[in-house]
């Protein structure tokens, strides 16, 4: 089938964009943009010369990103059959959200007892700007939304925890962006953002950890009943 092949995708240039054998985070970012773009499909084959010579690369750091990507559960390896695509539907995004009800709780718990008033402040100015925005400026909003919880995440002494919450949020966002977010959702995100700012000026650290929990979980309820609705 042609979408199993890679070969039939454009390949992107390469020229003045040279890659290490050692970059394989910079081929990992590449190949994971290019799935959730939907530029290699659900359930393509990923053949290690085919994705090195896409990306002007060896085939040492496409190993490794492969290796990642398995890791991460956006890539399926089974034996004699080579590396495909997992396709990114519902119980994908269910498991996302379901590691991330775990992350980001596991993060607030941790500022609540480290912020301090600037950081509260800067906080409240970034959901000011949000709440200003209304509902058209998507691109901006999202922009926005990631700097709030970077303010709560960005501080963490557990980088690896940060960066998964990264990663997922990403993945996360580009889904979403396929699909119409309803204005009833982002009315409880922004009332979401503000109860969890109540609760760290309150120095209320199970209060804030509720409130995150409650954030994740509704988003994520919503992106899966959006993607059940819409196929």
């Amino acid at each position: 089938m042609a979408s199993e092949r890679l070969a039939t995708l454009p390949l992107p240039r390469t020229e003045g964009d040279p890659l290490s054998p050692a970059a394989s985070g910079r081929i990992y970012d590449r190949v994971l943009d290019d799935i959730l773009a939907g530029l290699i499909p659900a359930g393509a084959r990923l053949k290690v010369g085919e994705l090195a010579a896409r990306y002007g690369t060896s085939t040492n750091p496409v190993r490794e990103a492969l290796q990642q990507l398995r890791g991460e559960g956006f890539v399926v390896i089974e034996p004699n059959r080579g590396a495909r695509v997992r396709p990114i539907d519902e119980s994908f995004v269910r498991d996302m959200y379901e590691i991330n009800v775990l992350i980001e709780p596991y993060l607030v718990r941790w500022f609540a007892d480290y912020a301090t008033d600037a950081d509260i402040a800067r906080m409240e100015a970034i959901q000011d700007e949000i709440e200003a925005l209304g509902f058209e400026r998507h691109d901006r909003y999202d922009q926005l939304d990631e700097d709030f919880h970077r303010v709560v995440y960005d501080r963490h002494y557990n980088r690896n925890a940060v960066e998964l919450w990264h990663r997922y949020r990403k993945t996360l966002g580009t889904i979403s962006r396929g699909l119409t977010i309803g204005r009833s959702r982002y009315a409880a995100r922004l009332a979401e953002h503000r109860e969890l700012i109540r609760c760290l000026k309150q120095q209320d650290t199970e209060g804030a950890t509720r409130a995150i929990e409650t954030h994740v979980r509704g988003s994520g309820r919503h992106i899966i009943d959006l993607m059940r609705s819409e196929r």
